[in-house]
Parts: structure tokens; sequence; C-alpha cells
């Protein structure tokens, strides 16, 4: 069965072989809509006034879209290193359920825990939604190679993409730019919507949509932290009220 663990470690042929079955994963609809999204970015970024070799570094260093474009913003606010580094880090922070949902799917029988924090680096909306749904049919042993290849992957495909944007963003009409990058949230909202595993997942989104708009014309600044940390401790509470004892 897929899940069981290998009697013996998995020779290097067998690791490259699920290392490539994972890269194969890059060509899907999450992966050709997370490529787009990176075409709207590189225009971004270069109304910004970063250069290829800075847009690309940041898609290998920060990866999760989101975060980019917190970057993004504090450099076009004028706003200090460590304000910005603050605000990148902020904005991470959402990912962190998603390791920690993550890692025990990944953790074999011989991995080291060196193997998952670099692992931890490839975690975005994109690589989660499709791990989850496709590792229960990996071998334990042999998931941490299939991760590899699908998050390296989409990372180096993705900085192919926004170094091509750059050299080619002249011919590129801004509003066709804009669109690709609404793209991303859209497939983010519905990939998340039809993964969730609790019902509370599903209170906490219609939450965070039906707040995040009041709370913009309340408090602007932080709309997105208080729609999800109302939304999300609602849901959370609803979710420990139906399940509490009878």
């Amino acid at each position: 069965m897929p899940d069981e663990a290998f009697p013996v470690s998995p020779g290097f042929a067998e690791r490259r072989r699920w290392v490539l079955r994972g890269a194969a994963k890059v060509v899907s609809v999450p992966g050709l809509i997370l490529c787009t999204a990176h075409v709207g970015f590189a225009d971004l970024a270069q109304q910004a006034g970063l250069t290829a070799a800075q847009a690309v570094f940041m898609v290998a260093a920060i990866w999760a879209l989101p975060g980019m474009v917190v970057l993004l913003g504090a450099v076009l606010s004028g706003a200090g290193l460590l304000a910005a580094a603050f605000a990148v880090a902020l904005s991470s922070v959402r990912l962190t359920p998603m390791v920690v949902a993550l890692v025990p799917e990944l953790r074999g029988m011989r991995t080291s825990r060196l193997t998952l924090y670099l692992l931890a680096h490839f975690v975005a909306v994109t690589s989660w939604v499709i791990a989850m749904e496709t590792l229960r049919g990996v071998p334990r042993e042999l998931r941490t190679s299939y991760y590899l290849g699908l998050g390296a992957i989409l990372i180096l495909t993705n900085m192919v993409v926004v170094a091509i944007v750059f050299a080619v963003a002249a011919a590129l009409p801004p509003i066709v730019a804009a669109g690709l990058f609404l793209l991303t949230p859209m497939y983010f909202l519905t990939s998340l919507w039809g993964s969730a595993r609790e019902q509370a997942t599903h209170v906490a989104m219609v939450l965070g949509l039906v707040l995040g708009p009041l709370l913009h014309l309340v408090v602007p600044g932080f709309d997105l932290l208080g729609a999800g940390l109302i939304g999300g401790g609602l849901a959370y509470a609803a979710h420990l009220w139906k399940d509490r004892p009878a």
C-alpha cells in the first residue's frame, strides 16, 4: 500500500523517479494559474523599480506570492528594512498551520528534521494543496522526494516566468497583467474551500469574506488582520461548541 514504509531505505533511482513525479505535478491547472499570477507580479515589481535579478531572487527567497506583494508594498511606501521584514514575516504566519498539517504527511521512519526544515521553505498554498491531495498515493519513505520535486520545480518555473516577463514587459498591457494577477486569490479561495477537512474552515472563510469589507470601512489598515482574527476565532469557538461533550 502507498502509505506503508519501505522495509529498506529507497535507492537513488527510486527517489529520482518520485522527484520527477512530483515535478510533473507542476503541469496542472494550479501550476498554470500560479504562473499567470507571477506574470502579474513581475509587472508589478518592474513598476516598483526592481531589477529582474531582484524580482527573481524574491521568488526564490520568499516564494509565497502574498509575501512578495507585501514586500513590494513596503518598498513603494518607503518603509524601513525592519518594518518591511516584519510585514513579510507577519504575512507568512498564515503558512504555519499548513506546515503543521503537512509535516506529519511527509515524515517517514528515517526522515531527518533537517530535511523537513528545508522542505518547509517550499510550503505555499499551491504546493500545499497539490501535496495534500496526492501524498496519500505516495509511499511514505518517498514523500519527501516527491515534495522536493513538486516544490523545487514550482519555484524554478516561476523564477523563469518572472525573468521572461521582465524581458518582454513592454508588450504586456497593464490591464492584462492585473487580470492575470487576480487569478491567484480566486484560485486560493476555491482550492482552500475544496480541500477543507473541517466545517469550521468553511465558516471561517465565509466570515472573513463578510468581515473584510466591513472592517475596511472602519479600520482600513487592519482589515485583513482583523477579519482573520475575528472570523477564525469565531469559527474555532463554533467548532469547540459543536464538539463539546453532551
